[in-house]
């Protein structure tokens, strides 16, 4: 069966990273049930980044979204978790592992004339001293989680915080 832009095999490497995701909103797992069974828009992939102490969050100035975590669609057979990886790297100049739980899976219009999207957020650790190089006019920042920040996606702020939460519990955790 065909897809539409989402071949078979990226397919099923998006379903099984939504099946691991830590968090699910917009209820996104039985959405991608159902959308499955019909040709499926592009999907979306984005990387939550925080710093080591979990202090932290990287974001990138959208033109029209605002201050929203390094993302995008992942190309024709680009599995999402590379798309994730490829966007982080094109839009900070940053090159970090993916930790390798999914953090969340949601569905989205990421504009008012797109249908909704499948969208997978994966986690990444990184110093914020390392240098950031992002797109032109698209500048890539550290913003501290308790404060808030630009975005037409407000409800991201919470689940990026209550993510990293949940990072800095496991740390803490496996340093006893």
């Amino acid at each position: 069966m065909s897809h539409g832009g989402v071949g078979q095999v990226v397919l099923d490497e998006a379903i099984a990273d939504a099946c691991l995701a830590v968090w699910e909103f917009d209820g996104a797992r039985a959405w991608l049930e159902e959308a499955r069974r019909h040709p499926m828009e592009p999907l979306a992939a984005e990387v939550w980044v925080t710093d080591p102490a979990f202090e932290h969050v990287l974001l990138v100035k959208h033109r029209v979204r605002g201050w929203v975590p390094p993302g995008g669609k992942a190309e024709p057979g680009e599995a999402p978790r590379a798309a994730a990886a490829r966007e982080l790297l094109e839009e900070t100049g940053l090159r970090s592992e993916l930790l390798p739980e999914p953090a969340a899976v949601a569905v989205r219009s990421y504009r008012a004339d797109w249908s909704p999207t499948l969208g997978l957020s994966y986690a990444a650790v990184a110093g914020r001293d390392v240098p950031l190089a992002g797109e032109r006019n698209q500048p890539a920042a550290w913003f501290p989680l308790d404060t808030g920040w630009d975005s037409v996606f407000p409800e991201d702020r919470e689940r990026i915080r209550a993510h990293a939460r949940r990072l800095a519990a496991g740390r803490a955790v496996g340093s006893r």
